[in-house]
């Protein structure tokens, strides 16, 4: 499956220099992962966004956003953001600056 390249660039972009973040094809995609753990990722020409389950309903309420499930399981904590709500810079930062935050909650791999 191709993905959004320009996505992953903006992506590489807001990121910078974070130190333990590595590139890795995943899920069909592309993701980048912190200390080992997936913070965010592109999935076609959507951004996956690994969050907290318990905050899974909130983001649910957001424009563009659904469950990730490429398996036909959702995966709690695990969203997809369609490209169309991403047009701003500061969302896509707000988003990848969640994914970072949970990334970091859990233990290096």
């Amino acid at each position: 499956m191709a993905i959004d390249e320009g996505l992953a660039q903006r992506i590489r972009e807001q990121l910078g220099e974070v130190p333990g973040l590595t590139e890795k094809r995943m899920f069909g995609g592309l993701a980048f992962l912190l200390n080992g753990n997936m913070a965010v990722g592109v999935h076609s020409d959507e951004l996956i966004v690994r969050i907290g389950p318990d905050d899974t309903d909130a983001a649910l309420a957001r424009p563009g956003v659904r469950l990730f499930d490429v398996t036909g399981r959702p995966m709690r904590g695990w969203i997809l953001v369609a490209s169309s709500a991403l047009t701003e810079d500061a969302t896509l930062g707000d988003w990848i600056d969640q994914g970072r935050t949970f990334a970091a909650t859990l233990p290096p791999k």
